[in-house]
């Protein structure tokens, strides 16, 4: 009982509740000191949310009383309703003061969700160096390395001293987004080589900086797009990595903290994609009916349209089919048996490509791979519908319909199938990756729209073959 009472109380979101009901009574109650006492102790991201969660009138109010220091870092933390709510109820020396002390790529991400008159006033309030810097980052294509970068960054030089080192970070370290890796530049900011903090405290004070740094650095360019930057994390485990220009001069840095949202945002779009919907930037909570609608209802047209051509195939074998009427009722199992078959290939494939484990390159070695998993499934799955068919459907459920022919039938069109949907599942995407289209969009709605029909036209020729008629 002991121990499980202990379990409780080391639970985060247990003590985080406890400490957001607390915070509440000390509202209620107007304790406004230690209200402030209790908040500055807080996380600024456990902050954001107990303020998230106050009414409209009371949130601003509630903000006010935070430090100067603490009211940013808190701000950064908000979603954009929350952080207009805020610049609406703030004064323009606050405001200039919460802009000032935001980092650059906090900034520039706020700036993008926020209405153009808020954004107005918010540029207003920033100093000429902090509105040029901001207007410089808003100027890198969308989704690129610059447009998520930041400036505040320790450089060093190389004929620096680790004691010189270290002081110049403890100087301006404060400030910066990340102290733990610092980038070695030239007088001319050339890129030269990186250093850690790890690597300075564990060397004397006399050593020259040129001796520690590593030379071989992992880098991006402005124009890189953000999810190759985030490959480049995964696959180094970096923490930090520099942004350079055309000419090699260390402009910023992307630190993992932005590469995490940068993932969750390329997941969801490929998610997005997957699901036959054009993606969004905002979340689902904050997108509007219309806007959702415009998202989804052209893919859902498109899909209706192509649709058609399964029913014209209906259509023009309908005579046939009325021959052996028998057939018809398995139409929808092979027809799922293949869009299911056709979505594993294509997910697989897809989140490899995604992880750089596969590359258009590997085409060939993907359809041989995926050509022999599909042997494999369509004999299994061809076998035990034969079974079931004769078994259950002939014998428990008296259809006279389902003879061995008509359950050979049915049982070789699914192995056809399984190879056709596995081979075009895994090689729709590798060929979109290779024309530079996101492969996501060869995903399982599209792929079960071209098996749906391909599926059939097996189906019916193998029922010729078979059954001759």
């Amino acid at each position: 009982m002991e121990e499980n009472e202990n379990l409780e109380a080391l639970d985060y979101e247990s003590i985080q509740e406890k400490r957001s009901d607390e915070l509440m009574e000390l509202l209620d109650s107007r304790n406004v000191k230690e209200l402030q006492r209790r908040m500055e102790d807080m996380n600024e991201y456990d902050l954001a949310q107990f303020l998230t969660e106050l009414e409209d009138n009371r949130m601003p109010m509630v903000f006010r009383l935070l430090s100067k220091d603490t009211a940013a870092d808190v701000f950064a933390n908000f979603e954009a309703p929350e952080q207009e709510r805020i610049i609406n109820a703030i004064t323009d020396s606050e405001l200039a003061g919460i802009v000032e002390d935001l980092y650059v790529d906090d900034a520039v991400d706020m700036l993008e969700e926020l209405p153009a008159n808020v954004v107005k006033r918010v540029m207003r309030a920033a100093t000429p160096q902090t509105r040029s810097l901001i207007n410089q980052y808003m100027h890198f294509p969308e989704n690129s390395a610059g447009s998520i970068m930041t400036s505040e960054y320790v450089d060093l030089k190389k004929y620096m001293s680790v004691k010189d080192s270290i002081a110049r970070i403890r100087r301006i370290g404060e400030d910066k987004e990340t102290i733990y890796v610092c980038f070695v530049i030239s007088s001319t900011r050339q890129l030269e080589g990186i250093v850690t903090v790890k690597d300075l405290l564990l060397s004397d004070d006399d050593t020259v900086i040129e001796d520690l740094m590593d030379r071989n650095v992992i880098f991006a360019t402005t124009t890189e797009d953000q999810e190759s930057v985030s490959e480049k994390f995964s696959d180094y485990d970096l923490m930090a990595m520099p942004v350079v220009d055309t000419e090699g001069r260390l402009v910023g840095i992307v630190t993992v903290d932005d590469v995490i949202d940068v993932m969750e945002q390329e997941t969801t779009e490929d998610f997005e994609l997957m699901a036959a919907m054009t993606p969004s930037d905002k979340p689902y909570a904050r997108t509007g009916i219309l806007e959702i609608y415009r998202n989804r209802i052209p893919w859902l047209l498109f899909l209706m349209l192509s649709a058609t051509f399964t029913s014209m195939i209906l259509t023009h074998f309908e005579d046939m089919l009325a021959v052996c009427a028998a057939l018809v009722a398995f139409i929808p199992m092979l027809m799922g048996t293949g869009g299911n078959s056709g979505a594993q290939a294509s997910t697989a494939v897809i989140r490899s490509l995604s992880l750089g484990d596969t590359e258009p390159k590997d085409a060939l070695s993907v359809i041989w791979k995926e050509l022999r998993v599909a042997a494999l499934c369509g004999l299994t799955l061809g076998a035990v519908n034969f079974v079931k068919m004769l078994l259950l459907d002939g014998m428990v459920l008296g259809n006279d319909g389902v003879t061995v022919a008509v359950a050979a039938t049915v049982s070789l069109s699914i192995v056809f199938i399984v190879l056709f949907a596995k081979v075009v599942g895994s090689l729709l995407p590798i060929a979109a990756e290779k024309i530079g289209v996101d492969p996501a969009v060869m995903a399982n709605p599209l792929i079960s729209t071209l098996t749906d029909a391909v599926s059939l036209l097996i189906y019916i020729y193998i029922a010729r073959l078979i059954l001759h008629i």
